[in-house]
């Protein structure tokens, strides 16, 4: 046993505007495996989360329910709480950013910041929407990339040619919200001054507090130069209000990484034997470390560390930060039934399977992990069924039937027996080091003995022979305690199965207790410990996945909202005469906020035609240049501001805010050419 630590472990917190599911667990699954291991080893530990619950999104899905955030918020962290007890999750303590202890943090750390000089105020220019009276944030506003042209685009990164960019910058910019064209509109702004600490965040680095690849990324970061971080936000918005500037608010980024102290504070004020303090004063020597995927590496490893140093606060003693999870090769899909949320899991297998498949395939370093499904099926059904539980199954009902139930007073063979006892020391460590995968693989290397030693002993050859019960009885006896053993190491992965073993071998699973063999020990009857998995499972699960986007709480699909027309013969379609056309001038119509002015010409035939894109196009001359296509054989249209003498096409949905898209035909196209 090594000397006691004092650890405190989080995850990441989830947001609460939607479901738990699979990609999820991945890193709660990571981060419980390795709390359960320390808990087995002896140290003080505590294991933290919460729901992250402010923000736009938050505020505008409570719109659209109809219910107060507060009460979003509640029930989604009643389900979110449900999810990760029913894949034995074992939080010491799940609370909310939405909190008095986290207000009451927030404001502190804020006040201690402003107080050492490290929050400023600048007046920026934000996007607005003018009908729902509110600045839009990056991911609430679509446009065209300024860089690629690529569109419907959100307001900080192209998913095209990744370029990051302004929201002002977007070409056509649309609220997501309202579909509004956004205005732009000056506000005052409160910024953290992190290029202040980028001589600590480099002492940090070198410490060897990071993983390889996060800490070259960070460096990457220095390279490009820090900026000062916006940690404010203008109403309305559901969070905490900045002391003494109404109207501002944290942004969620602030307050969310301070959840962790605010439910660890929350637990403390609970438990009297454990002190706030000792775990997040600066000069604390407990252990504190945080487990999240790499697209939050940014905020962790930056604004984070450098809130708490400007704060007084400690730092992390580690981030340990994990890959994406993919399903099947690809990425996790509502159409294909792979984007399967924690409770539809739950009701057709058992938890332990994903926490084992889980851990047998993570790491230490960044890596995606892929939950192929037949693979999951096999491995499950191989690793713990046919290896691990068969040990069990296939000892135990000698020693119930024979002999009472009573094990054998002596090991049949001690340095086998010994081999099993010495592998805690490297397994231990693979566990240590959240080398799970090659943790898996030395005990199931056991497991692969373990049976070779019943294959090669036969009991049940043995059983019919005169004068062997002893035989029979040490060699069944030691096939129980190798299952004994296997099931300690696999505790903090498969709690639930290692539950059930407790109660069949009358004895708890406790590692510094494996080397004492279970002698002269009564076990209880053998019942079945586990259940295979079949494939009729993953296909229900799929199913039911694939039924979600179906249900009344789903968006309609294009074709649902707007339903194909009657039936046209090709005469009719023939009457048609679609042509390419060169926008040669675009302007704004005066007296007009829908019509646009387009002069359009036909490979030397040139026509005027209105259309009514405006929204779509408030910069006009934008489209100048531009290939399209129009229905050349229209009759022409006399309106207040004109004759028009044809009709461009455009793709666009049912809803207001689904956009407009004018059709341009490839390149290569020339005016005048027919369309057929």
């Amino acid at each position: 046993m090594t000397d006691k630590r004092r650890i405190l472990v989080t995850c990441a917190l989830p947001y609460a505007n939607g479901s738990i599911h699979l990609g999820h667990m991945l890193e709660h699954i990571q981060a419980d495996v390795w709390v359960r291991y320390q808990r087995m080893r002896g140290h003080e530990i505590y294991f933290i989360c919460a729901d992250d619950a402010h923000g736009t999104p938050i505020m505008l899905k409570a719109e659209q329910l109809g219910i107060t955030p507060e009460q979003l918020i509640d029930q989604v962290k009643h389900e979110h709480l449900h999810d990760f007890t029913g894949f034995n999750i074992s939080f010491d303590n799940y609370h909310s950013t939405h909190s008095p202890e986290n207000r009451e943090l927030s404001e502190l750390i804020y006040d201690r910041l402003k107080n050492n000089g490290y929050i400023r105020t600048k007046v920026i220019s934000q996007l607005y929407d003018p009908e729902k009276q509110m600045f839009l944030p990056d991911r609430f506003v679509k446009g065209t990339c300024p860089k690629c042209k690529s569109p419907d685009q959100y307001g900080d990164n192209c998913e095209v040619c990744s370029a990051t960019y302004s929201p002002i910058d977007l070409i056509n910019p649309k609220s997501v919200i309202s579909g509004a064209t956004p205005i732009i509109k000056d506000s005052e702004h409160y910024f953290f001054d992190l290029p202040e600490f980028k001589a600590m965040l480099q002492d940090w680095i070198r410490s060897g507090s990071l993983q390889a690849q996060v800490a070259n990324k960070m460096q990457e970061w220095f390279e490009s130069g820090l900026q000062p971080w916006d940690i404010s936000r203008d109403a309305p918005y559901f969070g905490f209000e900045i002391p003494d500037a109404p109207g501002k608010y944290f942004y969620v980024w602030l307050d969310a990484p301070i959840g962790y102290m605010g439910s660890f504070k929350n637990y403390c004020d609970r438990t009297p034997h454990v002190s706030f303090n000792d775990f997040w004063q600066k000069d604390s020597t407990t252990e504190l470390y945080h487990f999240i995927g790499k697209d939050i590496v940014y905020f962790h490893s930056l604004f984070w560390p450098a809130m708490l140093e400007g704060s007084q606060y400690r730092k992390p003693s580690n981030i340990f930060v994990h890959g994406y999870v993919t399903v099947d090769g690809a990425k996790m899909s509502k159409s294909r039934g792979t984007f399967i949320q924690a409770n539809t899991y739950l009701k057709y297998l058992d938890p332990d399977c994903l926490r084992y498949y889980y851990a047998a395939k993570s790491s230490a370093a960044i890596d995606d992990i892929d939950l192929n499904l037949e693979d999951f099926v096999q491995r499950v059904n191989s690793d713990i069924v046919n290896k691990v539980v068969n040990i069990a199954s296939r000892c135990a009902g000698f020693i119930n039937k024979r002999f009472d139930g009573k094990l054998s007073q002596t090991v049949l063979d001690q340095d086998l027996y010994d081999l099993f006892c010495q592998k805690s020391v490297i397994i231990g460590e693979y566990f240590e080091a959240r080398e799970l995968g090659k943790a898996i693989r030395e005990i199931m290397a056991l497991a692969d003995e373990a049976n070779r030693f019943i294959d090669e002993k036969a009991p049940w050859i043995v059983a019919k022979q005169e004068g062997q019960d002893q035989l029979l009885q040490d060699i069944c006896s030691l096939g129980i305690n190798f299952f004994r053993i296997l099931m300690t190491y696999l505790t903090p992965v498969i709690p639930a199965l290692s539950q059930r073993s407790e109660s069949f071998l009358n004895t708890t699973l406790e590692w510094d207790t494996i080397g004492q063999p279970l002698i002269n020990h009564s076990i209880n009857k053998f019942k079945a410990l586990f259940t295979r998995i079949e494939m009729t499972n993953i296909e229900q699960m799929i199913d039911e996945t694939k039924s979600l986007l179906n249900t009344p709480t789903q968006p309609a699909s294009t074709i649902e909202q707007q339903p194909i027309a009657e039936t046209i013969n090709f005469d009719d379609f023939a009457k048609i005469d679609l042509r390419v056309a060169l926008i040669k001038e675009a302007n704004l119509v005066e007296g007009s906020d829908k019509l646009l002015q387009l002069t359009l010409d036909l490979g030397g035939e040139v026509r005027n035609v209105f259309s009514g894109i405006r929204s779509a196009y408030p910069d006009p001359k934008q489209l100048e240049g531009k290939l399209t296509v129009m229905v050349a054989n229209l009759a022409p249209r006399k309106m207040r501001f004109g004759i028009s003498q044809g009709m461009v096409l455009c793709a666009s949905g049912k809803q207001d805010d689904d956009g407009l898209y004018l059709l341009s035909p490839d390149c290569g196209a020339k005016p005048g050419m027919k369309i057929s």
